[in-house]
């Protein structure tokens, strides 16, 4: 917004100048007919800038004063005019102007990225995932420090500057063609803000929220949010995990989007399936045999999680898949089912 304020007073200057400028032009002109227009306006312009140089012809009393009116008038536009453009340059807004242009014009063109609301500990977080699976997406961030430590860390992030409780915010950072939305907002209410929004603006839209008190879990659901997470209860209870099954454990971490190396973890929906491999059973469908990676799961239409499938199991309407395989088996099964 100071960039753009800035932008608005060297445009308001330059208008006043041109102002001048014809007023100046317009006065020679009526004052004394022997000036032709390209003479107006160079002693216009001589007169404003007030450089010193002879005037053209010699000046009668009444083109003296208006000299003078001249002068008086426009000096204090043109000083400034002269200074902000000055300052904008200097300070760098020129050059963060552009870049927030830039990052405008790149926001505009996405489709079914990620908008990351906050960049604390849990938003950094998620960034970094983001940044290992090649997903796009954009932050919201409105402290400054925050943005200079994004700009720090992740210097090709793209980055929308405000407070995500407006509208205009998340509408800026592509949310009507947005697949999901992260809020990590320190306070329980803005998160609730921020999703209300979000889903007022994107039904389609899937939206994961931070909370930090027991009872912002069910209002957040209300609103719309389709997962809570509680990182201080969850931390507790990976760690109490740890204790009691550390391998599996350890084992769950390494296969995780954080701790991903050579495995990899992906859900498959029917609606991505081609439509030969549709109420299909497992076995027909034949994923293993085709790319050697592994059905471990199911989300049943239900919503109900179903482990290790039986081969006889009819992949219908709603059901999500989820594949177990390395990076080469995920790759060739997502280039044979588009996804």
């Amino acid at each position: 917004m100071r960039n753009f304020s800035r932008f608005r007073n060297i445009i308001i200057s330059f208008l006043f100048l041109a102002l001048v400028l014809i007023i100046g032009v317009i006065g020679f002109m009526i004052l004394d007919p022997s000036y032709t227009l390209l003479e107006a306006v160079y002693m216009t312009i001589i007169t404003i800038t007030t450089v010193g140089f002879r005037e053209i012809y010699e000046p009668t009393q009444g083109t003296m004063i208006f000299i003078s009116l001249l002068i008086i008038t426009s000096f204090g536009t043109f000083a400034y005019a002269v200074s902000a453009i000055s300052a904008y340059v200097i300070d760098g807004e020129f050059r963060a102007y552009f870049k927030e242009y830039k990052v405008k014009s790149e926001v505009s063109k996405l489709k079914n990225h990620v908008i990351i609301c906050g960049y604390g500990r849990n938003g950094s977080q998620a960034v970094t995932v983001m940044e290992k699976h090649n997903q796009s997406f954009v932050i919201v961030e409105n402290d400054s420090l925050a943005i200079e430590d994004i700009k720090k860390h992740s210097p090709e992030a793209l980055i929308v500057s405000g407070d995500a409780t407006h509208d205009e915010i998340l509408i800026e950072a592509g949310i009507e063609n947005a697949n999901s939305l992260i809020t990590t907002l320190p306070s329980d209410s803005n998160n609730l803000f921020v999703v209300l929004s979000a889903r007022s603006i994107n039904k389609k839209l899937k939206i994961i929220s931070r909370a930090s008190e027991d009872n912002s879990d069910k209002k957040l659901r209300i609103a719309g949010a389709n997962n809570v997470i509680m990182p201080d209860k969850i931390g507790g209870a990976h760690m109490a995990s740890l204790v009691m099954k550390p391998d599996i454990i350890e084992f769950i971490d390494y296969i995780s989007a954080q701790e991903q190396i050579d495995i990899n973890l992906e859900e498959i929906s029917f609606d991505e399936l081609p439509s030969k491999f549709k109420n299909k059973t497992i076995t027909e469908i034949g994923i293993r045999q085709l790319t050697g990676a592994n059905i471990i799961g199911l989300k049943g239409s239900n919503g109900d999680f179903v482990i290790n499938p039986k081969p006889n199991t009819i992949i219908t309407s709603k059901i999500k898949m989820f594949v177990l395989g390395t990076p080469d088996q995920i790759k060739k099964l997502k280039e044979l089912f588009h996804v």
